[in-house]
This record gives structure tokens, C-alpha cells and sequence, in this order.
């Protein structure tokens, strides 16, 4: 899937197209303590590269993350590897590349906003009209678990799949998190250094309150800079698109009161 006239992206298929061939040797640049203007990892990962390549005449392919916003803006001015050793255009590999950053951004920050819009309806909704949300009658009058719901009955021990099963008291064990916001530990991010944003307060609008006690639902927040992400963590370390999506379901982003 090509990018312009520089970038590209390959398809996962290919792995299986080339299964068959002969492994290559991997070799890992990591935890190197960069020149105080930040030549460190990338630039030695990439002269690296070169002289397997250049001077030894070995077939090499030279694997390394797309930079952060931070670094780019900062005095380093990019993560691309520095002198006659860096990625060029280095325009191209610093500015938003393929945009795998921003998704990550947008994932991440989607589910923060599920955890606070979900406290807030734990605590203005009845239970009655989140289990009408999360599980639905059909047009048939009928109502379904979702697969990706069924782990959670599991894990509170209850064992029917069909809706119509459960007492008045699973249902509202089943709909309500009863998150501790206290607890909640999932912080937004953000690709660009803001320092004023590493301790906030969200939730002080007028409709973020307990409808029943008036308490405001704000709390002290936090962000981080994208790549600290977990969700960059594990879009690395996956195998596949499976492998993703059951690490994506494993993280712990709260705690119950219970």
C-alpha cells in the first residue's frame, strides 16, 4: 500500500508468501545513552545497517519505529538517525509517516473516554436502561450476548449465555462496572511534549455531576506522550491481528470498588 513516493506499507501475507525461506540474523540496538544533541539508537542502528549492507555486501532491511512528535520538536529535531547515518527523506519520516502514531492516539484516548462516560452512566442511568444499551432486544423481541461479553459473565460466574436467564441481581452485577475512579489508572495521550498537561482535572462541566446527589464526577487526570502507550507496547510486541486483540482485552485500565 504505497504512501507517495517514499513510504509504503506491507502486507501481512507476506510473511506467509516467505515462511519457507531461510531465517536471517536479528540483531537488536537498544539502551543506548544518546549525545547530549541525541545521536544514540537510530543513528547506530542505521550505520549499522549501512555497513552490512555498503561494505560487506549482506542483504539487510533495517527495522525502526516511527518517531514521536517530542523528539521532532525538541532540540534533536527528529528520531531519523543523524550525519551519513540517517533515513531520508527525513521530512517524510518524522511528519506523521504512515499515521500509525495518530491511531494509536485515537485508540487510546477512545477508550479513556469509554471509562469516564461509563462511570458517569454508572452513576446518572438505572440499571434497567444500561441493560436495555448493552444488550438490546432484537426485532423479534429477542436478546443476544455479544461474544466479546461473554468472558466478563464468566468471570463473574455466571455460566448461561442466553440474556433471558439471568436474576434481577446478575443483571445489575453484569451492567455495572462499579468503577473506583480513584483506581483508574488508563491516561490520555498526546504526541507533542506539553508538560501542562502531564497533571489536569477533567470533568468539571456542569453535566458531569451524580444527578442523584449533585456530587461532581471531575477527578485529577493525567497525560502522557503517545508512545508511552500501552497500546504502542502491544502493536509492537503482537504477532498478529489476533494476538493484538487478545493483548488489547488483557490490559487492566481500573479497579472495582469491591
Amino acid at each position: 500500500l504505497s504512501y507517495g513516493l517514499y513510504k509504503g506499507k506491507l502486507s501481512l501475507g507476506i510473511y506467509d508468501r516467505l515462511k519457507d525461506s531461510p531465517d536471517g540474523n536479528y540483531v537488536v540496538v537498544t539502551g543506548i545513552n544518546p549525545t547530549p544533541l541525541g545521536e544514540g539508537k537510530s543513528t547506530t542502528t542505521v550505520g549499522l545497517s549501512q555497513a552490512l549492507g555498503a561494505h560487506l555486501g549482506q542483504k539487510v532491511m533495517t527495522c525502526i519505529r516511527q518517531p514521536s512528535m517530542g523528539p521532532t520538536f525538541g532540540i534533536k529535531g527528529g528520531a531519523a538517525g543523524g550525519g551519513y547515518s540517517q533515513v531520508a527523506p527525513m521530512e517524510e519520516f518524522n511528519l506523521h509517516m504512515t499515521g500509525d502514531i495518530h491511531a494509536i492516539t485515537a485508540a487510546n484516548n477512545l477508550f479513556a473516554a469509554a471509562i469516564d462516560t461509563r462511570y458517569l452512566h454508572e452513576q446518572t442511568a438505572s440499571v434497567n436502561f444500561m441493560w436495555n444499551k448493552l444488550c438490546p432486544k432484537d426485532k423479534k423481541g429477542v436478546r443476544t450476548f455479544e461474544n466479546s461479553m461473554l468472558p466478563r459473565l464468566r468471570k463473574l460466574g455466571i455460566h448461561s449465555n442466553n440474556p433471558d436467564d439471568l436474576s434481577p441481581e446478575e443483571i445489575e452485577r453484569f451492567v455495572k462496572l462499579d468503577i473506583d475512579p480513584a483506581s483508574i489508572t488508563w491516561r490520555r495521550v498526546t504526541d507533542t511534549n506539553d508538560r501542562f498537561l502531564r497533571q489536569v482535572h477533567i470533568g468539571d462541566g456542569a453535566a458531569e455531576v451524580n444527578k442523584k446527589t449533585g456530587e461532581s464526577l471531575g477527578r485529577p487526570a493525567a497525560f502522557a506522550i503517545t508512545v508511552a502507550s500501552e497500546i504502542m507496547a502491544v502493536l509492537a510486541l503482537a504477532t498478529d491481528l489476533k494476538d493484538l486483540r487478545a493483548r488489547l482485552g488483557r490490559m487492566i485500565a481500573c479497579f472495582s470498588k469491591s
